[in-house]
């Protein structure tokens, strides 16, 4: 399946989604390790890391997991998302906070955003990440380490 391929059904699979349910709660990891029981602190980034012997980790989505994106020089502390569901081997949909301004204002949560891998090996090292307010993928590919399991 081309990227072209992922990227449309993506957005037909976002057009479906759930509707857009926000609320204030901060930050990216107090509520992704509230969400996915995993009990790691400090930036998103180093999530990665410091689970190596306490969690599993890898690069195959599954409801539950979190994945833990690099930082970049947009986003110096990282990112984490819980997944909620995987649509297809290339697509899922993640709940998390703190990523888009819904109503000008920032740390609130989403749910059930549309995230589609867009890396050359399939392996979810590099994804794009659904905007409602655009109501499309974002135009930027965000690096990632990949995903620990709970």
């Amino acid at each position: 399946m081309g990227v072209r391929t992922v990227l449309l059904a993506a957005c037909v699979v976002a057009t479906l989604a759930a509707p857009l349910r926000a609320e204030t709660v901060g930050e990216c990891v107090p509520f992704a390790r509230r969400m996915s029981g995993i009990a790691l602190y400090g930036d998103a980034w180093t999530w990665w890391d410091q689970a190596d012997g306490q969690y599993d980790r890898g690069r195959k989505p599954k409801v539950g997991a979190v994945l833990v994106f690099r930082p970049t020089p947009a986003m110096k502390l990282g990112h984490v998302a819980v997944v909620s569901r995987v649509i297809s081997p290339r697509i899922l949909m993640v709940t998390h906070a703190n990523w888009s301004r819904i109503g000008g204002q920032r740390g609130q949560v989403e749910r059930d955003v549309t995230m589609v891998d867009v890396s050359s090996r399939h392996d979810w090292s590099a994804v794009r990440v659904w905007y409602d307010t655009n109501e499309a993928l974002g135009g930027s590919t965000y690096p990632t380490f990949g995903f620990v399991y709970g």
